[in-house]
């Protein structure tokens, strides 16, 4: 899977191929990234190093490094494009000259201490290069590691700078992964949002300059999400070329792309220099995160689906990685703060009764916690709600048949609060400015060990004595004033990432003691929905956006990277808390059902007609779960472009499908309008509710939306705005 000969690195698999070629200057060059090509010698005749006008040649030689397509760029010898790392040495100059040393190969793919990353369980599913490099009048060594999977169109690569000279050094930048296309005739697709409409689909032609996305909030954020993608110009879901970058990591990032006045793009995505600042001294090291690439010549939906099997096989890991994930109520929408023991034991049994199987108790569990003012890091059971603490709610919510879980927002304290009253200085903030109030709350320095030790203690007393079966982890503001009381100014520049590892240091604590449970991600809905909390925690709560019409689109665009098993999505009352929106129940369930089903109300108040409809819904998705949740996924129609959404989940072998089609607004007397279905297999016969039809008739000719929406359901027979219909394919020869 890699070869290597003179000075070309072949990384290969069935689908893709990854050149990299050694410089004359001892830097490491691109030479291609896409589409499978033939192991030979030397690719030297592909590689580009001639020199341009008015550009500077590289030292003696004569060609420039502003010309030469690189793997790792650095600043300050001639590349005038954006370099992918920074570091100023101990002269001021930030000059960097690493030059190649020696490489090796072996098989598998090593594990990235104290950071989240891809992995393997057996070494034959991938092979691992690491560069050595070295900048000796610096005194600084540089490593590059790539894998190269057997069974996925993907590459995995971060970087590790060492300090082996005198004094120390400061990295102001530290990509992860950079990418020098021979071309711009490529469109960029970023995901952004903001609260409660997160990951949205943004697709522009690259212009010349600087161009991308960021975070400076100490989270990845739901502004902006750590993936890019470059899709040619005429690339749909179904065909063309297209690349997919996306960063392993849940904070600060920044991914870039430049398109030089010479026609060609540079992509990199990473740890860029908002706020950091990490001084390496003496023997010290420094690893960035690891940065995935896939690429794929079918479209959008193949570029997905790679990372849909990458991340939900070989990031997600532990025991709830590939089981069927439990139907859940939570009472935040229905109760808020206002619930005691027996309302919440009374929402239990009415769930029970229609086939919950997951109870969760959200905020205002703890403390004196009657609104969002206080109590945050106080997490001791509040008794006057719950007069026999969590662990005689637990058992009584067990007796009803489900199984209990709860809410914690370990990252966050409340100035009125006894955690804070005792520990100010736990809190993020500069000693004398006023601290930023979000939500009412502070960011705890999670860059001191004794603030993670101490929350870790709290979280795993509750856990073992109430026997916890999930936990929603929620993180509900970023952070602002950054600076911690534990640090010198020289190091400063460090909280943002220490505070995340932090982060990973507690979720790996936790996840490693008590293994079985399942944890779900949250921080404000989906404030934090990135890979690197994905390895921790399988799902993640999508948006506290419950809107069927808007998870329309938010499901859609956080199906661009992330598997539907990694979807909370929830019904919810209506009219709905976020929009006020009116939609019909079913409606409601049939977009929730692509992702980690449940219900966000209190049954209670249900009629006797819509107790019926969800004990019918969550029959129904326990007899379809598996492929709701872990079938291949097919984006067919977008809510960004058409008022008809349109997604399958298709079984592996093709014999299944669940096609989910919505109209958002009813129109009369409609013109004829198809959808063409996809991911089927052309030659077989499959039985759904209008009949049966080839593979290949429903792929070409499509179904006629009108007779679609008039499938026989819940609905009885209204149409009207909202509406959503679920085929149901088998096929039956």
């Amino acid at each position: 899977m890699i070869y290597h000969s003179g000075r070309d690195f072949h990384l290969q698999n069935d689908k893709i191929s990854y050149i990299i070629r050694l410089l004359p200057n001892g830097h490491l060059g691109h030479v291609y990234f896409g589409g499978r090509l033939e192991q030979r010698d030397d690719w030297s005749n592909v590689f580009p190093v001639g020199e341009g006008a008015y550009s500077e040649p590289h030292p003696g030689k004569s060609w420039s490094l502003d010309w030469a397509p690189h793997e790792y760029p650095t600043d300050g010898q001639g590349d005038f494009h954006q370099p992918a790392f920074v570091i100023e040495q101990t002269d001021g100059s930030r000059v960097s000259d690493f030059k190649y040393v020696s490489h090796r190969i072996a098989k598998g793919k090593p594990r990235l201490e104290g950071l989240p990353a891809t992995y393997v369980e057996s070494d034959d599913e991938a092979e691992t290069i690491v560069f050595e490099l070295e900048d000796k009048e610096a005194g600084n060594r540089l490593e590059l590691m790539y894998t190269v999977f057997r069974d996925y169109p993907a590459i995995a690569r971060s970087a590790r700078f060492s300090r082996v000279g005198k004094g120390s050094v400061a990295i102001r930048r530290a990509y992860s992964f950079s990418l020098d296309l021979a071309d711009s005739d490529y469109e960029l697709i970023t995901l952004s949002g903001a609260w409660a409409r997160e990951r949205y689909v943004n697709r522009r032609p690259l212009v010349e300059g600087v161009q991308g996305v960021y975070s400076a909030r100490g989270a990845s954020s739901a502004n902006f999400n750590p993936f890019m993608a470059f899709v040619r110009p005429n690339t749909d879901e179904q065909q063309g070329e297209a690349i997919g970058m996306s960063l392993v990591y849940s904070g600060n990032f920044d991914a870039d792309c430049e398109v030089g006045t010479d026609g060609v793009t540079r992509a990199m995505i990473g740890i860029g220099d908002r706020g950091f600042c990490w001084r390496l001294g003496e023997g010290e090291s420094f690893r960035t995160p690891e940065a995935v690439a896939v690429w794929s010549e079918e479209g959008l939906g193949g570029m997905s689906r790679a990372f849909h099997r990458l991340y939900g096989r070989r990031l997600a890991h532990g025991v709830w990685r590939d089981r069927p994930r439990p139907i859940l109520i939570n009472n935040w929408e229905g109760t808020y703060f206002d619930f005691d023991e027996q309302k919440i034991v009374e929402i239990a049994q009415e769930a029970a009764k229609l086939g919950v199987e997951l109870f969760v108790l959200d905020d205002g569990w703890f403390g004196h916690r009657d609104d969002d003012h206080s109590s945050l890091g106080d997490w001791f059971v509040d008794g006057r709600k719950l007069p026999n603490g969590i662990v005689g709610l637990a058992d009584k919510v067990r007796a009803t048949g489900l199984k209990f879980g709860l809410w914690f927002e370990p990252e966050m304290v409340s100035p009125d609060s006894d955690l804070f009253r005792a520990h100010p200085d736990w809190a993020i903030g500069i000693p004398g400015r006023e601290r930023t109030e979000g939500r009412n709350q502070y960011v705890l320095d999670f860059s001191r060990k004794e603030v993670v030790d101490f929350i870790f203690d709290l979280v795993d007393k509750t856990i073992v004595e109430a026997k916890l079966d999930y936990i929603k982890w929620d993180m509900n503001r970023n952070i602002t004033e950054v600076f911690s009381q534990a640090l010198p100014a020289e190091k400063q520049g460090e909280v943002f990432h220490r505070y995340i590892l932090g982060v990973y240091d507690l979720y790996e604590r936790l996840t490693s003691k008590h293994p079985e449970i399942l944890f779900e991600s949250c921080a404000g809905g989906g404030g934090r929905f990135d890979p690197g909390i994905l390895y921790y925690a399988p799902q993640g709560w999508t948006s506290d956006d419950t809107d069927a019409v808007e998870r329309l689109k938010i499901q859609y665009g956080t199906s661009m990277v992330y598997p539907q098993s990694s979807m909370g999505a929830h019904v919810s009352a209506v009219p709905n808390h976020q929009t006020g929106r009116i939609t019909h129940i079913d409606t409601r369930a049939s977009v929730a059902y692509y992702g980690a089903f449940g219900y966000e109300l209190d049954p209670r108040k249900l009629t006797d007609d819509e107790k019926e409809t969800v004990k019918r819904q969550i029959a129904y998705y326990k007899q379809h779960r598996e492929l709701f949740q872990f079938g291949e996924f097919f984006r067919i129609s977008s809510p960004f472009e058409s008022n008809v959404t349109a997604w399958a989940a298709v079984s592996p072998d093709k014999s299944k499908a669940l096609v989910g089609v919505w109209q958002v607004l009813n129109r009369p007397n409609q013109p004829l309008k198809r959808i063409r279905l996809v991911g089927l297999d052309p030659s077989r016969t499959y039985k759904y509710q209008l009949g049966r039809a080839r593979g290949d008739e429903l792929m070409r000719l499509g179904i006629d939306i009108r007779k679609l929406l008039r499938i026989s359901g819940n609905y009885g027979d209204f149409i009207g705005d909202f509406m959503g219909r679920i085929l149901e394919l088998e096929a039956i020869d």
